[in-house]
């Protein structure tokens, strides 16, 4: 399997927070970007085994990534990040392909558990 996480985020303190979740417990966090339209740059670049996304970004949102990186490669391992009362989003973005999600704020056993699933 290709290498490492790739964390998506618009706001920095979210992605240290994935990271320091993902790397404490031996993830190797192998790059990070901050909209859509940067994760699916980086995803051709960096090949991931995972991206951790979160769905509301300016230029390029969550879910149109997701639809990106798919037609890039349709057995990509994404876990889409929600904060509360994004239902609707969350289901389109499992409609767009994304493999589980978590709620903001992140719980990091709900974290590593999405993650074992993802890359299992």
């Amino acid at each position: 399997m290709a290498n490492g996480i790739l964390v998506v985020d618009d706001a920095s303190f979210m992605r240290m927070m994935v990271k320091d979740i993902l790397t404490k417990n031996n993830y190797e966090v192998v790059g990070e970007a901050e909209n859509g339209l940067e994760a699916v740059e980086k995803y051709k670049e960096l090949s991931p085994a995972l991206v951790i996304m979160d769905i509301t970004m300016p230029e390029m949102d969550g879910i149109e990534a997701v639809r990106e990186i798919k037609k890039e490669n349709p057995s990509a391992a994404i876990i889409m990040c929600s904060a509360m009362g994004q239902q609707a989003m969350v289901i389109e973005a499992i409609q767009a392909g994304a493999k589980d999600f978590i709620v903001k704020p992140f719980q990091p056993e709900r974290v590593l558990e999405a993650v074992a699933k993802a890359l299992s």
